[in-house]
């Protein structure tokens, strides 16, 4: 047990060494640890370590999702949902078949079904590679968005595939129909649990009297529950994390404390960090173990074997990715889309970000060593060096490149013709004048008695002016005062906080306004808030 602690504080400082390293070079952190992983895998004084697919699916896939999930801007989601919906399930399945149908007929004693089986494995892109790629580029928003509500999904599918294909390998029957029946019951039913779990931490989080770290304590165990509870009836448990994580991200300004909402951005975004930075190391660390269990299978037919996969899935969505214009056109004939003629640069960018990773490797170390009669399981050996080396192929080829795709193809945001600074300054504005009328409306009769009031009024009316003419906004400076001045200052503010949310949330709605620009803003609330309140101090 010493040993293992050891080990993995070990892995946390290389992670963040590498990570260090890799924004040095500017290239995405993830390609950095696999890369860094694997030459750690080559020492001879590191021992084996291996990934079990129950750490993988059962502790670390949940929270990964969630934190995913609450970082998803909802207006976003639902806006693009047609293509985030065909890309997470239409492609998804599309490609597994498109990967079955090739290797089934190129590797000697690959049957349909296991075809099928490494089809469900490599279908799903992984996010993170891309999103933490283009966090650095000008990539219009509904690239990003599409690519983050793929990656919400689409591990949903791959898995019911792989399930489906395992089953058909072991039992050596498979029934269409059955299947996409029981395919279409394991969605819904995940989806139905997730959303249930999270209705019931919405009655505590609303009705209950929490505090900032019971809050938080619920919102790291909520998502390991919706995984237990839907994966226990045989559903998707990662549908069940990503449903219930949206609801209850979008309820956050209800049923949490401002204080809560700033512990848990900060919080959850260390967890997510190093969550993910271990599975990729992981990965890297994996190549020994997956090499010496080819056993009989020569190594130079494997490599072979895997560039082709690679290959094919980097191609077929490619291919698919280029084809949804022609769809989409053809679509908004007959109902509304968000975008009629989306052309040809933004699928070419969607397309090459198509970089494989954690769940695809659990998914293939999950696959068991022996049969239920004790033969062992036909090619899985095989199976898992494949996907090893797609993972490894995608995030080095494709996540070093996407950057010069992204420039390559030159893309304008065709959503928000404002750039953030501009969006940035009209919000500012337009706070600045909701906190005037409320003063003028409600506490006029207060400013000459309150020094405190009358203070914050001028400094209000100084900023509104300079915001005017230029983006510069004046420090804020506070004095001390009497008891009563001061509580009276404060209900004010703190009235005013509030009308300035509402603000901020009916401004949201509207198409030209980004969902970020606006969550910058109710974060600054919350902090003005706690100030008042003495929890935090603002500097």
């Amino acid at each position: 047990m010493d040993f293992f602690f050891i080990t993995y504080i070990v892995l946390l400082l290389i992670i963040c060494f590498l990570v260090m390293v890799a924004q040095r070079l500017k290239i995405s952190y993830p390609i950095v640890l696999v890369l860094g992983g694997l030459l750690l895998s080559l020492v001879p004084s590191v021992g084996v370590i291996e990934i079990k697919p129950e750490l993988i699916f059962l502790i670390i896939l949940p929270p990964i999702l969630y934190e995913a999930a609450w970082q998803t801007s909802w207006k976003d989601f639902w806006k693009w949902r047609r293509i985030i919906f065909s890309y997470a399930f239409f492609i998804v399945i599309l490609t597994a078949s498109v990967v079955a149908f090739v290797t089934s007929s190129l590797i000697p004693g690959f049957t349909l079904a296991l075809g099928f089986l490494l089809g469900g494995i490599v279908s799903p892109p992984d996010a993170v590679s891309a999103t933490s790629i283009m966090r650095d580029l000008d990539v219009p928003k509904r690239i990003s968005a599409v690519i983050e509500g793929e990656s919400l999904l689409n591990d949903a599918s791959s898995i019911v595939v792989f399930r489906y294909a395992l089953a058909a390998v072991v039992t050596g029957t498979f029934s269409f129909q059955a299947a996409a029946t029981n395919f279409l019951l394991v969605i819904v039913m995940g989806a139905l649990i997730g959303l249930a779990v999270a209705l019931v931490f919405y009655a505590i989080h609303r009705w209950m009297p929490t505090t900032p770290n019971v809050d938080f304590v619920l919102t790291f165990v909520s998502p390991y529950i919706m995984y237990i509870a839907a994966e226990h009836f045989q559903f998707s448990g990662v549908l069940a994390v990503v449903t219930g994580g949206l609801f209850l991200a979008q309820q956050r300004q209800t049923i949490l404390s401002p204080m809560s909402r700033i512990r848990g951005i900060s919080v959850w975004s260390i967890i997510g960090f190093v969550l993910n930075g271990l599975v990729f190391m992981l990965i890297g660390l994996q190549l020994p173990t997956i090499v010496h269990q080819l056993g009989n299978i020569s190594l130079w037919a494997a490599i072979k074997y895997s560039l082709i996969v690679a290959a094919v899935l980097i191609g077929s969505r490619l291919l698919i990715a280029l084809g949804t214009p022609i769809f989409t056109q053809f679509v908004s004939r007959f109902i509304k889309t968000a975008d009629a003629s989306p052309g040809y640069r933004a699928p070419l960018v969607l397309g090459w970000a198509g970089m494989r990773g954690v769940v695809s490797l659990a998914a293939a170390l999950s696959i068991p060593v022996y049969m239920a009669n004790g033969e062992p399981f036909p090619q899985r050996n095989l199976i898992l060096f494949i996907t090893f080396s797609v993972i490894l192929v995608t995030l080095v080829l494709q996540g070093l490149t996407l950057p010069l795709v992204i420039r390559m193809a030159d893309l304008k945001d065709p959503d928000y013709k404002l750039p953030e600074n501009e969006q940035d300054l009209r919000l500012q504005r337009g706070l600045a004048r909701c906190a005037l009328q409320k003063i003028e409306r409600r506490y006029n009769d207060q400013l000459a008695q309150n020094a405190l009031m009358q203070a914050y009024y001028d400094r209000l009316r100084n900023s509104l002016h300079l915001l005017e003419n230029s983006d510069v906004m004046i420090a804020e400076s506070e004095s001390d005062n009497n008891n009563s001045e001061r509580a009276a200052f404060e209900v004010m503010r703190k009235d005013i906080i509030e009308t300035q949310r509402e603000l901020l949330q009916r401004t949201n709605k509207r198409a030209a306004v980004s969902d970020d620009v606006i969550k910058k803003y109710l974060l600054a609330l919350d902090l003005e808030e706690e100030q008042l309140n003495g929890q935090v101090k603002l500097y």
